[in-house]
């Protein structure tokens, strides 16, 4: 139930009609539009905001759908029910093109994705605007009927029937021999003076005349048809042509009834599918319908949501419509709302200051409810939840009627009466500015009153108030909650903004001060109400501000809430993505398991055939029969159905010990080329040239690059060197290493000796070496000393990477830092650390 008769103009759902009938393509949507009706059946809800919801992604997937031609020929239809009757040719015409277009969008919706042949696996892209489908007929018979009759400009064929083509052909002939008749008249006519030169024949009641001048007329003997609006021009039928433009009547006339005879024997086809027909009208209207609705929700940026059987509202940024459109138009944008209505908190005691946008809250609750109700898409936010009211029962603005001797409150009270009569668990109130028109005490004694019947009904309202025993009222009884429109002390203005839990002060003081009213007349009225009055009206602001500060940061704490869980929901996939990678891994690890088998076979083979074509000596076989051992055991050890790990582990220390192998084979030839060289270095026949391309052996003394420290090599393994510098032993690259400067024989040989304190503080200092410096907050000289011994000691114990906390600031550290790394020789690389570990505020250093 809608209560009252004014409800959709109150809410403003009128100009909603009006914006949907703007966007319909024929009357049969308008139509529609007009009778566009409330329910309270969810399901029913569902589907109408289900066929918009579709349409809409209809509209986004596909540019083909079949719209051109929304004609409304129901009533030209209807009327062929009467015998005798029929099409004229535009009717028919429009019939024919509606006709074809509801054709096309039933076969479109009606296209599947499964099986054509089992109904039961069928799947429509549509499934709802499909369902509009059943039931309605299609009638290609009578749009090929039609296309025998008609031409593609609407107008009958030649050859519709037999009579009408010879007729039509002995017009032609006649109207082309009067036509040649009268232009001979004509150029006579000229050639005598009678006529001007440039005139030519006209046509007065469907009869070809020639324009003569007043004073001739007599000249050229005819019927005088007409003349001209001055009197100065006659139009002359000449005499020779009479007789024939009659003939063209009589053949117009029996053209006229051919036609007229075709269209009727038509119409006594269509006369016994004038029902169907007219249903499919129907469906065709549905469609406008829909389409007026999907448009309407791109206008407004509306959401088509899920409707829960039983009444609620959960609404997240919620915006009147209207408002909304108007406010865009201005460039400005509406302040969204959250309301909340459930069984706990049935009814919102919206308090406030004027003009503070109470009523603009209500009015959005009513329209938004019914329009969704109406099967409308509705200015929410996608997390909202809504549900669905049986009444929807409305008290605003002024209803006082000199007609029914109502003054303003009487209309209030007689509003209240019928709201309380038809109250139940499933009515939806909105009031505005509840108890007023009357003394404010009795008023609000009244208020109250109807408020607890409202209560003891379980019905659901938002009530917008300015009376304190009615805020009180929502303090104290369960099922009523206040509300409070927003506004800023500071800046003097309201915020538009509805805060559910407190009440709301009306700011009177301040809004009288803001107008300018004398400062005498507050200070005397802040007296009057007393200062316990003002003082408590502060402290509700207070915590209506405090309240709007805590709900700022829950709303950040949910914002970060949600972006963590989309966080977690990324490292989910990645590691999913992980595992199926594993598994690959560990696929392809068992192929070449498979191959390793099928090599050591081969293995063998070639083992026994070099023992054999090499009469191999002990020593030799014995080596060859170890290695084949070897490699016997490696693959035995390999189980396809043992553990996958264990598998991939397995093959990785294979390939390994073949890599490590190879290795040694291409560094002994490798040596064995470069013995000869070596030799020749030794003796001194090389220059320094040769010598930096001769690889370092073992025992040659060598240095750090960038030190002074001698060493010598003791062992050499692929590009690392054993080096012993005095006492202490060391591995490194050999990259890093260079021949010493060789000692002139006459100078004494200076070896470096490291005593055992001092070599304990070098392993002390290698053991306790950390990787990290922070020299944020140190001036430019400490932090470069600072990172000088850094270096030093990470080149000292054979660090590869170290990393300088400097911190971003003006980049002034940075840029000296790095300003000295390029100093450094040992200094391979330098560059920023990877944003999610620090960015440009750390600098990662590679070293040789």
């Amino acid at each position: 139930m809608i209560y009252p008769d004014t409800f959709e103009s109150k809410i403003g759902f009128d100009e909603i009609r009006a914006l949907l009938k703007e966007r319909c393509l024929s009357t049969l949507g308008k139509e529609r539009v007009d009778n566009m009706t409330f329910s309270d059946n969810a399901d029913v809800i569902n589907e109408w905001l289900l066929q918009v919801r579709e349409f809409r992604r209809l509209q986004e997937e596909a540019d083909d759908f079949p719209m051109d031609y929304f004609f409304d020929v129901r009533q030209s239809v209807a009327r062929l029910r009467l015998e005798g009757t029929h099409l004229d040719e535009a009717e028919l015409f429009d019939l024919r093109r509606s006709l074809d277009t509801i054709s096309k969008i039933v076969n479109y919706l009606n296209r599947s994705d499964g099986n054509d042949d089992d109904e039961n696996e069928r799947t429509y892209p549509y499934p709802a605007l499909h369902r509009l489908t059943e039931n309605v007929m299609t009638f290609p018979q009578l749009i090929q009927r039609i296309d025998q009759i008609l031409d593609k400009f609407g107008k009958v064929k030649d050859n519709a029937s037999t009579d009408l083509l010879n007729i039509r052909r002995e017009l032609a002939r006649t109207e082309s021999g009067i036509s040649k008749t009268l232009y001979s008249i004509l150029r006579s006519a000229q050639s005598e003076g009678l006529v001007d030169k440039d005139v030519t024949p006209a046509v007065r009641d469907g009869r070809l005349v020639i324009p003569v001048t007043q004073g001739l007329k007599r000249k050229i003997r005819g019927i005088v048809h007409d003349e001209s609006a001055s009197g100065k021009t006659v139009f002359i039928e000449p005499a020779e042509v009479v007789e024939a433009n009659n003939k063209i009547r009589e053949l117009e006339s029996d053209e006229r009834r051919e036609i007229i005879r075709i269209l009727t024997e038509f119409a006594k086809i269509v006369r016994s599918y004038v029902v169907p027909i007219l249903d499919s009208y129907k469906f065709l209207a549905t469609i406008d319908l829909i389409r007026a609705k999907a448009e309407f929700a791109k206008l407004i940026k509306g959401i088509e949501p899920s409707v829960e059987n039983y009444p609620h509202i959960d609404w997240i940024q919620a915006a009147h419509p209207l408002l909304q459109l108007s406010l865009a138009k201005q460039e400005k944008k509406v302040v969204p709302l959250d309301i909340m209505l459930t069984r706990e908190k049935r009814i919102l005691i919206i308090s406030g200051p004027n003009a503070g946008g109470k009523s603009v809250c209500l009015k959005t609750v009513g329209l938004l409810q019914y329009m969704l109700q109406c099967g409308l898409s509705i200015t929410v936010g996608e997390r909202s939840r809504t549900g669905v009211f049986k009444n929807i029962l409305i008290d605003i603005g002024d209803e006082q009627s000199i007609e029914n001797d109502l003054s303003t409150y009487s209309s209030h009270l007689l509003n209240m009466k019928n709201m309380m009569k038809q109250s139940n668990d499933r009515t939806l109130l909105l009031i505005d500015e509840f108890g007023t028109g009357t003394e404010p005490q009795i008023g609000g004694a009244i208020a109250e009153s109807v408020l607890k019947q409202f209560c003891n009904k379980k019905a659901y309202g938002v009530i917008t108030t300015h009376y304190q025993n009615l805020k009180h009222f929502a303090e104290n009884h369960e099922g009523v909650v206040n509300g409070a429109m927003l506004y800023d002390r500071q800046q003097m203005k309201a915020l538009f903004q509805l805060s559910i839990g407190n009440p709301g002060s009306s700011f009177a003081i301040e809004i009288a001060r803001k107008i300018g009213l004398p400062e005498e007349v507050i200070h005397d009225a802040s007296e009057i109400v007393g200062s316990d009055y003002i003082q408590s009206d502060k402290y509700l602001q207070d915590i209506v501000r405090d309240k709007r500060y805590w709900e700022n940061k829950r709303q950040n704490i949910h914002q970060r809430e949600k972006a963590m869980e989309q966080t977690i929901a990324k490292y989910e996939r990645e590691v999913k993505e992980l595992e199926q990678s594993r598994k690959e891994i560990l696929k392809r690890a068992k192929e070449q398991a498979e191959d390793l088998l099928r090599e050591s076979n081969k293995k063998i083979e070639n083992t026994i055939r070099e023992i054999r074509e090499q009469q191999a000596e002990k020593e030799e076989t014995k080596r060859i029969r170890e290695e084949l051992n070897a490699f016997k055991s490696e693959i035995k050890d390999i189980d396809t159905t043992s553990n996958d790990e264990l598998i991939e582990k397995k093959i990785r220390q294979i390939q390994e010990r073949k890599e490590r192998k190879e290795k040694r084979k291409k560094e002994k030839a490798e040596r064995k080329a470069q013995e000869g060289k070596l030799q020749t270095f030794q003796n001194g026949a090389s220059s320094q040239a040769v010598k930096a391309d001769i690889p370092l052996q073992q025992g040659e003394t060598v240095r750090i690059k960038g030190l002074t420290t001698i060493g010598k090599i003791e062992s050499i393994d692929g590009k690392m060197a054993t080096v012993i510098f005095g006492e202490m032993r060391t591995k490194m690259r050999t990259e890093r290493l260079e021949r010493a400067t060789e000692q002139k024989k006459e100078e004494p040989k200076t070896f470096v000796s490291v005593g055992k304190q001092t070599r304990e503080t070098i392993d002390n200092r290698k053991l306790n070496f950390k990787q990290d410096i922070d020299v944020r907050g140190m001036r430019g000289d400490e932090a470069i000393n600072a990172v000088t011994y850094f270096i030093d000691d990470a080149i000292l114990v054979g660090m590869s990477r170290v990393r300088i906390l400097h911190g971003t600031g003006t980049g002034i550290l940075r840029q000296l830092i790095r300003q000295y790394l390029n100093t450094i020789p040992n200094v391979k690389d330098f560059k920023d650390e990877h944003v999610q570990f620090g960015g440009a505020g750390i600098t990662v250093v590679d070293l040789y």
